[in-house]
């Protein structure tokens, strides 16, 4: 039978991922392609223009050129045509972010403004803006709005005003020049369905979680933008254009010029963006209340659905509808995960873990005296403190590689753990912990540390691509109830991403490890005490 199928598009730090979904959930076809720059961290493309430090750009034609490529590849593999294609779902790194033009050419194309780092899109990663968050926040507090508050207390390092209010800052040019600031996955969105900056798509999943948006109120205040900065609210006024669009919703169909690109039928329906590791809860079948979705990579994300709503310091965002419609979305975080592991590999001289990995699980827990604290790129959640570094503690000289691997993901776990504990000491029930995203499938080591620590199950997703399943899920909602067969975003999830009862892949604590963990993260919460500079959650 030949079923309806989605493409899903899948943005990430270094490449983009196309999959093909039918309406079965069979997986017909996947590829990827890496952007040709990159991440840009040193030097901007084409010169010998240097970066500062905690600087973190892309180019937007390598997003383009790495989709039309990634989908071109996946429709060979899976011998599937354009036509049979009925909907396409986006997927991008959040808050990555650039400011462009009333039509839509970012500025960093301009000959006049290549060579000056802020006209380029800011990564995810990018962390030059902590001067402007701290300020901020700042009068957030002094003003006592009411819109921290669905923020855990604090606006982020990565979140889009921040960076904005860089750029204006240290860039003057580049701000005068900005027709249009907006999101990434917006900007892909509008290239692939066309339009006037007035009728672009903004997503309310990105806005909702990065930019303080809410359904009811708006953006912050005009007098809050003010009081930061008289030009940020200019342009918060007058410069960010759009409609907002749920997940799921049609943002338009596919032009001519990006059909014949892409290979793709003209007219395709494109699904508003969804922050990636968002997509991830559709992407593994997760349409429930209750389930946390872990979508582990070069960074962590965590998602959950719930059907209260609660006010928790520390947690990086409550959206309602954010994720899923009709509950309330929570987005929690560790800021360097696969990062980590790849900056101590390096550090240790290693090509893989593979060889340490038995040798660091037959230590007992604790890793004999050594302890870390993985805030290498900042603490994401609870702290929400990018300027944050990492350390290890108790090194002696018995200890060895597999002392610093095993702590390391300790480290990471106990900082999930107090995740959870924040989450459900705030009334948010957490039944269910699902993984996915490459790292669980390649480091299965990882996961049982997790498990051991929570003294939880743990389930990994068998698809390495929940983002990108999620992506498709969206894109075969938004081609409607006649092309898709499906009502709903649950219905699609469940039909193209659940696992079976009983075929699931568990993860399960062992009791001896858990029962010591238990002491262990006592001491790892009062090591994070000291090392917080005085910000941290008792």
């Amino acid at each position: 039978m030949n079923h309806p199928v989605s493409l899903g598009l899948d943005f990430g730090t270094e490449s983009v991922r196309a999959i093909l979904i039918d309406a079965a959930g069979h997986q017909l076809g996947l590829a990827s392609s890496e952007y040709a720059n990159g991440q840009i961290t040193e030097t901007l493309p084409g010169g010998d223009t240097l970066l500062p430090a905690r600087y973190a750009l892309q180019s937007p034609g390598d997003w383009l050129d790495s989709a039309a490529s990634a989908t071109c590849a996946a429709m060979v593999e899976a011998a599937v045509t354009g036509d049979r294609i009925v909907g396409i779902g986006v997927d991008f790194t959040s808050c990555t972010m650039l400011p462009t033009r009333s039509d839509g050419t970012p500025l960093c194309q301009l000959d006049s403004l290549k060579s000056t780092p802020l006209a380029w899109p800011k990564l995810w990663k990018h962390h030059g803006a902590l001067e402007q968050t701290e300020r901020m926040n700042a009068v957030a507090r002094e003003r006592d709005e009411a819109f921290l508050q669905r923020y855990g207390g604090t606006i982020g390092l990565e979140w889009f005003f921040p960076k904005m209010l860089e750029t204006i800052e240290q860039a003057p040019d580049v701000a005068a020049a900005a027709d249009v600031w907006l999101e990434a996955g917006d900007w892909l969105v509008w290239q692939l369905v066309g339009g006037p900056a007035e009728s672009l798509t903004r997503s309310t999943c990105q806005a909702g979680y990065k930019a303080m948006w809410s359904a009811s109120d708006g953006y912050p205040s005009d007098a809050f933008f003010s009081a930061v900065h008289p030009q940020l609210a200019a342009a918060v006024r007058s410069r960010l254009p759009g409609v907002m669009r749920s997940p799921g919703e049609v943002a338009g169909g596919l032009t001519q010029a990006m059909a014949t690109r892409f290979g793709l039928r003209a007219g395709t329906p494109v699904s508003a963006a969804i922050i990636d590791a968002h997509a991830a809860v559709p992407g593994v079948g997760a349409a429930e209340p209750g389930t946390l979705v872990m979508v582990l990579g070069t960074s962590s994300c965590h998602m959950l659905n719930a059907n209260v709503a609660a006010e928790i310091p520390g947690i990086a965002g409550v959206v309602e509808g954010g994720i899923l419609p009709g509950m309330f979305g929570y987005e929690t975080g560790q800021a360097a995960v696969g990062d980590a592991f790849a900056w101590l590999r390096r550090l240790l001289g290693l090509d893989s873990f593979d060889s340490l990995a038995e040798a660091a699980l037959r230590l007992p827990p604790g890793a004999q005296g050594v302890m870390c604290l993985d805030w290498m790129n900042g603490c994401r959640t609870p702290l929400m403190d990018g300027s944050l570094r990492g350390a290890f503690t108790g090194l002696g000289l018995e200890h060895g590689p597999e002392h610093m691997y095993l702590a390391l993901m300790e480290g990471s776990a106990f900082g999930l753990r107090w995740i959870v504990e924040l989450l459900r000491d705030g009334g948010v029930p957490i039944e269910r912990l699902v993984a996915t995203g490459g790292l669980p499938h390649h480091n299965r080591a990882f996961v049982e540390v997790y498990a051991d620590v929570l003294g939880s199950e743990i389930e990994i997703h068998p698809s390495t691509q929940g983002p990108a399943v999620g992506a498709a899920v969206l894109g075969m909602i938004a081609a409607g109830p006649e092309a898709s067969g499906f009502q709903s975003i649950r219905e699609a999830a469940g039909a193209m991403a659940s696992v079976a009862k009983g075929s699931q892949d568990i993860v399960r604590p062992r009791l001896q490890r858990t029962q010591a963990y238990d002491s262990l993260y006592a001491q790892y919460r009062q090591l994070a005490k000291r090392f917080a500079n005085g910000t941290c959650l008792d």
